[in-house]
């Protein structure tokens, strides 16, 4: 780990590039029970009992399928808040501890463990949205609102009661609401999933440390390129070869670590302890 002490070192003098910033993925909430998306395991990989995850994680399969997808996800938010936040969740809560104003989060988790973990809600960026709010599936306004209250279910393909159906209906016009979160047939934007504020964050990053996800989707790859081109570090954090190291192979300034993250967060802490 000699280099990653290298690293930081030529990071913190530097007057202004000293914005350390970790892209985080499913793989860091593996530890507190959560399936990965496209690991062995993962959710997006076996599906539903009838169809993949390509399929009915689409606004147009909900349009059509309403129930099914909200089974699938009161069951999985159910999932999340038994969840409790794990080693690397803390240790990345200690760390921002020691930089707070040097210090982000740019997660594409919907799990709200971070902020569970203690990290600040200001320095977390959820760029796949979160399952603590919902909107209008007919965007009749702009309006978030926090999920409606006991509506968790115990089993995925538990039938939805007409109370439940109720409190799933749009406070302003009536319609069905939805999860507040990213679809595969659906764009990053500002509002919704910080496109604007987290590039602007990988530009002044010194360090970019990308923890537990694969780089399957455009923005985490499009964060990697933006602290690449402006002179910043990537530190890939997963166990296997992915897609982030096929876009950095034999950059200079992007080194591997294939390690777990509580064993890697472990190792940056103390090197940044001693720093500080």
């Amino acid at each position: 780990m000699e280099n990653l002490k290298e690293i930081l070192k030529e990071n913190f003098q530097k007057e202004k590039r000293n914005k350390i910033t970790f892209l985080t993925g499913a793989g860091l909430s593996a530890a507190s029970g959560i399936p990965t998306y496209r690991g062995s395991d993962g959710i997006w990989v076996k599906g539903t009992k009838f169809h993949k995850p390509e399929e009915f994680g689409t606004f147009k399969y909900f349009s059509k399928n309403q129930e099914e997808v909200w089974q699938f996800n009161l069951f999985r938010k159910g999932m999340f808040e038994k969840a409790l936040p794990n080693d690397s969740h803390t240790l990345l809560a200690d760390i921002e501890k020691l930089i707070p104003e040097d210090f982000s989060i740019i997660t594409q988790n919907i799990d709200g463990l971070h902020q569970r973990g203690g990290n600040s809600g200001n320095k977390v960026f959820e760029i796949h949205g979160n399952m603590r709010t919902v909107r209008c599936s007919l965007e009749c306004s702009k309006a978030i609102y926090l999920y409606p209250k006991y509506i968790v279910i115990d089993r995925i393909d538990e039938e939805l009661t007409d109370k439940t159906w109720e409190k799933l209906e749009c406070p302003k016009c009536g319609a069905v609401l939805r999860p507040n979160i990213l679809w595969f047939d659906e764009y990053y934007n500002e509002r919704l999933y910080k496109v604007d504020s987290t590039l602007r964050i990988a530009k002044n990053t010194g360090v970019l440390v990308v923890i537990g996800t694969s780089g399957a989707t455009s923005l985490p790859l499009a964060l990697v390129k933006q602290t690449l081109n402006y002179g910043g570090y990537v530190l890939d954090v997963n166990l296997e070869n992915n897609n982030i190291t096929k876009l950095t192979e034999n950059k200079k300034r992007a080194i591997p670590f294939r390690m777990t993250s509580d064993a890697f967060l472990n190792e940056f802490y103390s090197i940044l302890k001693g720093h500080m």
